[in-house]
């Protein structure tokens, strides 16, 4: 049931398990034979619960949202699909779950296509499980909600970061009329601050910001078709890496900014500026057109806040206190800003404490459109017209992650994992986890832990057991594919070798052999990285290190900060020569902050390589340290 509020009042009860918000009750009265309305949907890009003033950020500025949240229906327990981005974005254009879709990753950037989900044929064998392969496309079989619409009578505009395919799964071939810049990378090319790096799309003035030409670009299509029926799509690019904004307004935050606050990157907080300022453009387009009346607009984001790449000396964000963020099936990866707001229909300024995810947004604008479903195409969401209708108290009793993937030093991660909640519990199943690779389980009560630290499954296995027939029917029903055990899996086996270990990603094996350390690679990503914490400081320096290799593929070399993950396309990149000739490379590379942890890929596919020996010297030459592999 939504909960009407009676004052202008900011009260926050973590402790319910949800924030609280009061406003001053608002009910935009419309003619009950209006039309259609228009649709608008902005997704943010990892944009956090608590990443605006709105929701609880003391160091953000988002006015807009204020505004917008005047006028709609928050969600507080509203869910992304996934905790990364196109698993949630193909979940909103198809109204289903990743594990029905095989989009469990963020991988429709990538030149490979694959429109079938698998489970990995083998593992290195100090890993439990086979983990799961990704589609890596929106498929052009499905009937997505841009079509639906199009076919409703709308017109069909897309802005923004899409990130589910190059040609010919892009917008245009997914419903809609426009598609802005036309981008299909997992962020802006380049920089949020001109020069872009678009092939076919250029800035109108040095330093233009991406986002004000996003929201510009949006206002334009708006004002073009106020005169019909129209459906805008504004994916933001806002706020994924790159980490950069409008100089001013980066100053303008230093000045605020708390060491003490969690949330505390002056960078970041431009960066959420940007957003906000760019929907309220939005916001008052629909006010100057005078089609207030005629709009639906929802605000969701597709993930929770990033807590693993660094800005600023500090994580882009925090989600305290929810636990973890971006990544993570904990709280802070799924649970996101939600708000509605549809005059006539909608009471702005209340809250409603159901339980919604993403892929709920395509039953409920294809209903509120009258627009055609297909019989034959399965649906995971829920409509939520009833809800914002005021007609009943939930759509759904329980919602689902499902994310088969372990992400490389996400600080908090968990290994392939899926979710369920109900009410005020949570369960999280880590698949086959336990030394005799059964699963493992955390169960959680999140009205009264909502930061997920009190493990209850040991306490209440009739709960457990309750939940997990939940998560294998969901399984079922989606006809997911899962991880599976290991067949070569040996708790013998050696994960780490004279002070180095093979990613968790297990395509690659460690093994010595003839004074080297041999690596055998199983799949397209093998990589390796130091045992034991470098403790190195800031500095120039250079990586060298003798190999040979029977493999494919160029080399990436990282360095990474204590508790800061591997940020994509960041890696320095080199040539190998794949000819089972002894071969040294050197890489140089230069670090702001001290190096807890080097990273290297040696190859970009299947095969064998061999290493002598690897070095770490400063830029004079001093050597820092030195592996070798003779018995």
């Amino acid at each position: 049931m939504s909960h009407d509020c009676t004052r202008r009042t900011f009260l926050k009860s973590f402790g319910a398990g949800f924030a609280s918000w009061v406003f001053s009750p608002k009910l935009l009265h419309a003619d009950p034979k209006q039309k259609r309305p228009n649709i608008i949907l902005i997704l943010a890009d990892d944009l956090g619960w608590r990443d605006t003033s709105f929701s609880g950020s003391t160091f953000y500025k988002t006015p807009n949202i204020e505004k917008l949240a005047e006028q709609s229906v928050y969600f507080p327990n509203a869910y992304s699909a996934s905790p990364l981005c196109s698993p949630t974005r193909a979940s909103i254009m198809t109204g289903q779950n990743p594990a029905r879709t095989g989009i469990t990753s963020p991988a429709c950037h990538l030149k490979q296509e694959v429109f079938e989900a698998s489970t990995a044929p083998k593992a290195a064998p100090f890993l439990k499980r086979l983990e799961c392969n990704t589609v890596t496309r929106l498929n052009q079989e499905y009937f997505t909600l841009a079509e639906a619409l199009k076919e409703a009578g709308y017109v069909t505009g897309h802005f923004g970061k899409w990130h589910l395919g190059h040609e010919p799964y892009d917008p245009f071939h997914h419903g809609f009329d426009v598609d802005v810049p036309h981008w299909p990378g997992p962020g802006p090319a380049g920089s949020y601050v001109a020069p872009w790096r678009f092939p076919d799309f250029h800035p109108r003035t040095p330093k233009e910001h991406l986002e004000d030409r996003m929201g510009d670009e949006a206002v334009a299509f708006m004002e073009a078709h106020k005169d019909r029926t129209f459906f805008l799509n504004y994916w933001q690019f806002s706020v994924h890496a790159p980490f950069d904004a409008k100089e001013d307004v980066i100053e303008a935050y230093k000045k605020e900014a708390d060491p003490n606050n969690p949330q505390r990157s002056p960078t970041y907080a431009a960066m959420v500026h940007s957003l906000d300022e760019n929907l309220g453009k939005i916001l008052d387009c629909v006010e100057r057109l005078g089609i207030g009346n005629d709009t639906l607009l929802f605000f969701y984001s597709d993930n929770g806040g990033n807590m693993y790449n660094e800005i600023d000396e500090t994580t882009p964000t925090s989600n305290a206190p929810l636990r973890a963020g971006k990544g993570t099936l904990y709280e802070g990866g799924i649970r996101i800003p939600a708000m509605v707001s549809w005059p006539g229909v909608v009471k702005g300024g209340t809250l409603n404490p159901a339980l919604i995810q993403s892929e709920d947004l395509y039953p409920t604008l294809l209903e509120v459109a009258d627009a055609p479903r297909k019989r034959e195409q399965p649906c995971d969401g829920r409509s939520l017209v009833p809800l914002l209708k005021r007609q009943t108290s939930s759509v759904r009793d329980a919602v689902y992650c499902y994310f088969p993937h372990c992400p490389i030093n996400v600080p908090d991660h968990l290994p392939p994992s899926v979710c369920v909640r109900r009410g005020d519990w949570k369960l999280i199943r880590i698949f086959h986890d336990e030394t005799d690779q059964s699963h493992r389980y955390e169960l959680y009560n999140l009205v009264q832990d909502v930061g997920e630290r009190n493990n209850l499954a040991s306490k209440r296995p009739d709960l457990v057991k309750e939940l997990d027939r939940l998560i294998t029917e969901f399984l079922q029903r989606t006809q997911a594919v899962v991880p599976l055990p290991n067949p070569t899996y040996n708790r013998e086996a050696k994960e780490s070798l004279r002070g180095w270990k093979a990613g968790r990603n297990g395509h690659a094996t460690l093994n010595q052999e003839k004074d080297t350390l041999r690596i055998e690679s199983c799949a397209s990503d093998p990589m390796i990285m130091t045992a034991n914490p470098m403790g190195l400081e800031s500095g120039a320096y250079t990586f060298s290190f003798r190999m040979k290799s029977k493999a494919s593929g160029n080399g990436q070399f990282f360095s990474r900060p204590e508790t800061r993950g591997y940020v994509p396309g960041t890696g320095t990149p080199f040539a190998i020569q794949h000819d089972e000739a002894w071969q040294i490379y050197t890489i140089s590379f230069k670090t702001n902050y001290p190096v807890h942890e080097l990273r290297l890929d040696p190859a970009a596919s299947e095969g064998v390589m061999q290493i002598e020996w690897l070095q770490l010297k400063r830029q004079d030459g001093q050597l820092v340290q030195e592996w070798t592999f003779k018995e």
